[in-house]
């Protein structure tokens, strides 16, 4: 293999680690280290060296501790094997987590267990070469953001599930409130996470939950969408879900003309419901002129509000 006289970056844009693919090199070559960058010597499998941004010449003044490992027999051209890994220490803003299955979580407001996703973006940047290039990277010839987030994607859904389902049960937030909170949550999850990326010698620059939400397809989700659009409805209209569901009982006897009004007015109505029911259902079906259920005023035939307290029939 023939001899390497200069030594600089070409690896793939956006790489954290780059390993020189040449490892035969002289003394008196160059190694051009761009800025954000640093050039980490590797002998024997012993980091040795450290060069900053700039232009270097191999020789003992700048690299002493590869030359003391390579002998100092070995002077002027001659050749000597050693690895150089180049690092970028640029701020690295364009790492993605996200949830590959929905985290169960109990809805304090409804009390139902709902499967959450979540999703956002994180900042790293290498603030010490050796620590990263001896702990993670290894013997792999180039690492990327890509490879970052494989490695820190379990330890990350594991704070962010366990984060949210102490915050939802303790602070009393539910689904619908939770948008409310995505700054104060990414602020906290950033500062449970610095630590363990120090320890692979990165830098949390940021972590930012940028959405959480349900899938539309789930059962669950759906009974509670319709409840919560019933409720809606009844407040616009100024009813409750009660009388609600016995409206359309009665609607749905009136069609079959009254047949299973009894069994239907029983289901989740309580005492005074079903006796309003029962004075609505006497008009609705004969036995005298018909009646508004809230103020027990006679009702016009046909008619749809009553004239004395504006009720909707």
């Amino acid at each position: 293999m023939a001899l390497i006289d200069r030594v600089k970056f070409d690896g793939p844009p956006g790489s954290l680690v780059w390993k020189f693919p040449n490892e035969e090199l002289s003394w008196g070559a160059q190694v051009i280290v761009n800025q954000s960058e640093e050039a980490l010597f590797f002998k024997g499998g012993q980091a040795t060296d450290l060069l900053g941004p700039g232009t270097h010449k191999l020789d003992t003044a700048n690299i002493p501790l590869l030359r003391g490992l390579v002998g100092a027999a070995y002077g002027g051209k001659t050749p000597f094997a050693a690895e150089v890994w180049f690092v970028n220490r640029a701020a690295q803003l364009d790492g993605k987590w996200g949830t590959k299955t929905p985290i169960p979580l109990l809805d304090p407001k409804f009390n139902v267990p709902l499967p959450v996703r979540a999703f956002g973006r994180y900042g790293v940047r290498v603030a010490d070469s050796r620590k990263l290039l001896t702990t993670l990277v290894g013997a792999l010839p180039s690492y990327t953001m890509e490879s970052l987030g494989e490695h820190f994607r379990g330890l990350v859904m594991m704070k962010v599930k366990d984060y949210l389902a102490e915050t939802v049960t303790n602070k009393k937030i539910g689904y619908l409130e939770i948008t409310a909170y995505l700054e104060e949550i990414s602020a906290d999850l950033k500062g449970k996470l610095e630590a363990d990326f120090s320890a692979w010698g990165l830098e949390l620059i940021n972590f930012i939950l940028e959405s959480v939400n349900v899938p539309e397809e789930d059962p669950v989700v759906q009974r509670l969408r319709k409840i919560l659009t019933d409720k809606a409805e009844m407040d616009i209209l100024g009813a409750d879900y009660q009388k609600k569901r016995g409206l359309d009982i009665m609607e749905k006897a009136a069609e079959s003309g009254g047949a299973g009004l009894g069994a239907g007015m029983g289901l989740g109505m309580g005492m005074g419901a079903g006796a309003e029911m029962g004075r609505l259902a006497a008009g609705a079906f004969g036995g005298g002129a018909k009646k508004c259920g809230k103020c027990a005023a006679d009702l016009a035939p046909g008619a749809k509000f009553c004239s004395s307290c504006g009720s909707a029939l």
